[in-house]
């Protein structure tokens, strides 16, 4: 992705994704909308997921797609045809940009690892690889089905098909050490493409972590040491020249995922298939929607009415969409674009600001201003929550 001029705000971009929403078991820390089931009939998945986009292509004004994102759930058990047809109705609704990015998440198993070549000839370009650790004992503990020989077999496998890669690793264990961490991160960096997801272990609701926590099975690391292994993330990756663009997120400059960054940047986007979010401007309004997320709801209801939306909600409000757009963008170390800004709510930022907290967040080293966007600093963007509340009137 061509790096953005200095002082010119980048073209949010409009993007594309695809939830597929099935595993081949479920994960004790994952609280996606992912489901275990016997048997897919793949040729009426694919039936569903193009009548959803058909009716939702209508709906938006005609634009280039930048990105097209397949995620889940596990998007490497689609067949590869399902991926191809999933391409071709999106060119059939779309122009493509010249430089589009097409990205498919696999896990890194034996059995879908055979489908990366399939995968790269029906069109997609980049390759999220859910390896989650470099060590045996902690994917058992993830409950992962793939080793780390495997993981490796797969990196290898990928790079042969792909020259865009990435891959995620979580981190923050239990019994993890900061000398354990910083040997697992080096060797990611010296395996991964040019991109590297990084996520300290949360524990989520109604996930099967939860309840081992509950039980007292195990604890997740103390705040303090959390941030100790944070920093080392941190100052690893920026030596190796892999800087934090978003608080997880770390790649080679002109490797930032684009369709991630279109989410950031508040551009707009569809979201096809069960649970998938959707922002989109329908006459004139910005919407937003979420889809069904059991599987079966949402098949039923795209096969009696062309699509599953749950919700419909229009964001005509400036103040709830400045609200969303700035939570969004002071993720990003670039921060949001006052031009950006400008085009997306239609009044300027300083509306809604309060200029005197965000001086003083300025002098506390958390906040960066300057003529043409405001930006957390890494310090702020780890108590963003917090920060919002402050600045906004």
């Amino acid at each position: 992705m061509p790096a953005s001029n200095k002082n010119r705000a980048p073209d949010p971009g409009f993007g594309l994704y695809f939830h597929w929403p099935f595993c081949r078991k479920k994960c004790p820390y994952c609280d996606f909308n992912s489901h275990v089931r016997e048997a897919v009939n793949q040729k009426r998945w694919t039936a569903a997921l193009l009548a959803e986009l058909d009716w939702f292509a209508t709906r938006v004004s005609p634009k280039k797609l930048t990105s097209i994102f397949f995620g889940g759930g596990t998007p490497s058990l689609m067949e590869p045809e399902t991926v191809s047809a999933l391409i071709d109705g999106a060119r059939r609704h779309f122009i493509f940009a010249d430089d589009i990015e097409i990205t498919l998440e696999a896990n890194p198993t034996s059995v879908e690892a055979a489908s990366f070549a399939a995968y790269r000839q029906a069109g997609v370009m980049r390759l999220s690889l859910g390896v989650q650790s470099m060590r045996d004992d902690a994917l058992k503990f993830l409950g992962r089905e793939h080793s780390v020989s495997e993981a490796l077999n797969a990196i290898e496998l990928a790079r042969a098909h792909f020259s865009n890669i990435s891959f995620d690793l979580i981190y923050a264990l239990p019994g993890q050490t900061p000398k354990g961490w910083r040997a697992d991160l080096e060797q990611a960096l010296s395996l991964a493409g040019n991109h590297l997801s990084l996520y300290q272990l949360t524990i989520e609701p109604n996930t099967g972590f939860a309840g081992a926590v509950r039980r007292g099975e195990f604890q997740i690391p103390p705040e303090e040491k959390a941030e100790t292994l944070f920093e080392i993330t941190q100052s690893v990756c920026a030596e190796a020249g892999w800087p934090a663009y978003e608080i997880s997120n770390h790649a080679r400059p002109g490797f930032e995922c684009r369709h991630n960054l279109t989410y950031w940047r508040y551009g707009e986007y569809l979201g096809i298939g069960p649970g998938a979010h959707g922002r989109v401007i329908e006459a004139g309004v910005r919407t937003a929607y979420q889809q069904k997320k059991r599987p079966e709801r949402w098949l039923a209801a795209v096969e009696t009415a062309g699509q599953g939306a749950e919700t419909v909600i229009p964001l005509p409000s400036p103040e709830e969409r400045a609200e969303e757009m700035l939570l969004m963008g002071l993720r990003l170390e670039e921060g949001v674009w006052y031009e950006n800004f400008d085009a997306a709510i239609g009044m300027p930022m300083a509306h809604f600001l309060r200029r005197d907290r965000l001086d003083q967040l300025v002098e506390a080293g958390l906040m960066i201003e300057d003529d043409h966007r405001i930006r957390a600093t890494k310090k702020g963007r780890l108590v963003l929550n917090s920060l919002l509340p402050e600045i906004l009137v």
